[in-house]
């Protein structure tokens, strides 16, 4: 099994959903990113997604573009974000690690030989955020071939047919978003995914796992309430910058928000 296949099922005899924690590699610099990765697992996140700087991340908020301006100033590059990546790996063996990434910078480096290194690094999975399903195939291909899950992007209001197109390239999850727009913190959640989970679920795409506008304990457990096999927040961790205290605390209170009465997780048993 993956590492995302092992995670679920484990959070399933616990009756826990799936936290993921997003951080920027390379923010504000990579001795100290290195420093927040290791936070944020030991803090106890599930999952681990983590961007590339990128100088036009279109799905992204201020938050994070903010964030990737930084290690970018800083000179901070793919192969630097790839050996952070090997050393979280080394430190963490069971952890999935999920890459979210733009199309031109595996363009730049060559599609095979950046998927093929980011599996090497220890990577589980990519998400390349501006490439959508129609256009996925070759990504899915090469992803295979390397190692590594193709994550992709659903919504409340994607349609029944590119449901099943991503159920037929995708693994690892599906990544849902919570809300339109971007990246981003949020007071609260207006949740209406009961359509997009059984469509997820028919098609046999894999788990839904919440992403943008996750910001608060509360709304952890909302995501997970909906029917959500996890959340992943972003953001709201990106914004407490170097306070690696408040970091921990909050990674932590939003972990303990994933556990869940055993009638709800029965009720949405397919998922986690």
């Amino acid at each position: 099994m993956s590492r995302y296949e092992q995670m679920f099922q484990r959070l399933k005899q616990r009756n826990e959903g799936a936290f993921g924690a997003f951080l920027m590699l390379g923010d504000p610099d990579v001795e100290t990113s290195a420093r927040l990765l290791d936070t944020v697992v030991e803090a106890g996140a599930d999952m681990i997604e983590v961007g590339i700087p990128f100088s036009d991340p279109v799905a992204d908020g201020p938050v994070i573009q903010a964030a990737a301006d930084r290690a970018l100033s800083s000179g901070v590059r793919v192969d630097d974000c790839f050996g952070l990546i090997a050393g979280l790996r080394r430190n963490h063996p069971a952890v999935p690690i999920g890459i979210l990434t733009y199309a031109n910078l595996l363009a730049a480096r060559g599609r095979d030989k950046f998927m093929a290194d980011a599996a090497a690094a220890g990577a589980d999975s990519i998400l390349v955020a501006d490439v959508p399903s129609i256009e996925a195939e070759p990504y899915a291909a090469t992803a295979r071939t390397a190692g590594l899950d193709l994550v992709m992007i659903a919504a409340p209001n994607t349609p029944e047919p590119v449901i099943r197109r991503i159920a037929a390239l995708s693994s690892g999850y599906t990544y849902c978003v919570a809300r339109a727009g971007v990246t981003g913190t949020r007071d609260a959640l207006s949740l209406d995914h009961d359509r997009l989970f059984a469509l997820i679920r028919d098609a046999g795409a894999p788990p839904p796992v919440l992403g943008f506008g996750i910001s608060t304990p509360e709304q952890v457990a909302q995501g997970l309430a909906s029917g959500a096999a996890g959340v992943i927040a972003g953001s709201a961790l990106v914004k407490l910058g170097l306070d690696a205290g408040a970091l921990r605390d909050l990674v932590s209170a939003m972990k303990r928000a994933t556990a869940l009465p055993v009638e709800q997780r029965e009720q949405h048993g397919h998922f986690a």
